[in-house]
């Protein structure tokens, strides 16, 4: 009797992880329908484990930023600069030793990585004071910053991918641990801490009082400035991250690799629940959204669907569930 209670009691508190769970299933169930040679291969869901988790963790950052009210479009910008600086300082500022042991190449791979979340950070901050300080719109100091971290890659690079990663570097991306994708563990590592700090801790809590109502934030005495700013930092880093899983798998790095990942961030993002308005939002959420996407991606791919069509289903994709979230609110 108590778990059918405590059922009930998490269906009504969040139709939308039931819905996306009754969406996964759908799609999971009509492409190995419709591709079952291929679908449920063992290939093509470990190919999905080593790709999904940077996918997610820009999802992740994206919703970070919509809690607040905002958006950052800048997330796919941060994360390619976040990887070429990182390139550049391996390649031309700290090459490998021609003796180097396994201990000298991971401090120098623990030092790229500090880098390139550095540079998340930085960018991150950027963002905030923009908008917390300046006074800015989220959609426009965003659009404008990652126009500038892409021009900034090109400058770097001069067009051509930067390539020659440390293969420790490529272990982040493309290596196993106990048979578990190393990508996938830094997923579920991400996704539990920011789900536990969204609400187990004041931050979290307070960043959907924010997003909620932030006159009432003010009110109630919150730094809604310095908030906004932590978010936005949080959100660059977390993007600097998703650029070292995605240069670690492709073992390079250029200034418009993931460019259709910005439309879908924002995509995943709303189909798992957060409010663009801000004030709400949920990790898990995200997770099933991204997972369900990856899925419908994995079969448009077998069903040979052009990359620029599958971009046309996303933005359709997007534009259908908003309306439906628009016209669910009015209905309450």
């Amino acid at each position: 009797m108590n778990k059918l209670t405590d059922l009930r009691r998490f269906i009504n508190r969040d139709n939308n992880i039931v819905q996306l769970l009754i969406i996964t299933a759908v799609i999971f169930l009509l492409m190995s329908a419709l591709e079952p040679n291929k679908f449920l291969r063992y290939y093509n869901f470990e190919s999905i484990s080593f790709i999904f988790p940077e996918l997610g963790i820009v999802a992740i950052a994206m919703m970070l930023a919509m809690l607040t009210g905002g958006i950052d479009l800048s997330v796919i910008g941060i994360a390619n600069l976040a990887g070429i600086l990182a390139g550049v300082f391996f390649t031309r500022l700290y090459p490998a030793a021609p003796d180097a042991g396994t201990a000298a190449e991971l401090m120098r791979v623990a030092a790229g990585v500090t880098l390139a979340l550095g540079v998340g950070l930085i960018a991150g901050a950027l963002n905030g004071l923009l908008i917390a300080k300046v006074r800015i719109t989220p959609i426009l100091a965003t659009l404008g910053t990652g126009q500038i971290f892409t021009g900034f890659c090109m400058v770097l690079t001069g067009g051509p991918a930067i390539v020659g990663f440390p293969a420790w570097w490529g272990f982040i991306g493309n290596g196993k641990i106990l048979g578990i994708a190393v990508p996938l563990i830094l997923f579920l590592l991400v996704a539990i801490a920011i789900a536990v700090m969204l609400t187990r801790t004041p931050f979290g809590l307070n960043l959907f009082l924010i997003g909620t109502n932030p006159r009432a934030a003010v009110f109630a005495g919150l730094r809604t400035e310095r908030m906004v700013l932590y978010s936005y930092m949080l959100s660059g880093t977390l993007a600097a991250l998703a650029g070292i899983v995605l240069s670690g798998r492709t073992n390079a790095a250029k200034s418009d690799y993931g460019t259709s990942y910005l439309l879908q961030a924002v995509l995943i993002s709303v189909l798992g629940g957060t409010n663009p308005a801000g004030g709400k939002g949920t990790v898990l959420g995200v997770s099933i959204a991204v997972i369900a996407l990856m899925l419908l991606a994995s079969g448009f791919q077998m069903m040979r669907f052009s990359n620029h069509l599958i971009d046309f289903i996303w933005g359709g994709f997007l534009l259908l569930v908003m309306v439906i979230n628009v016209l669910r609110n009015r209905g309450k």
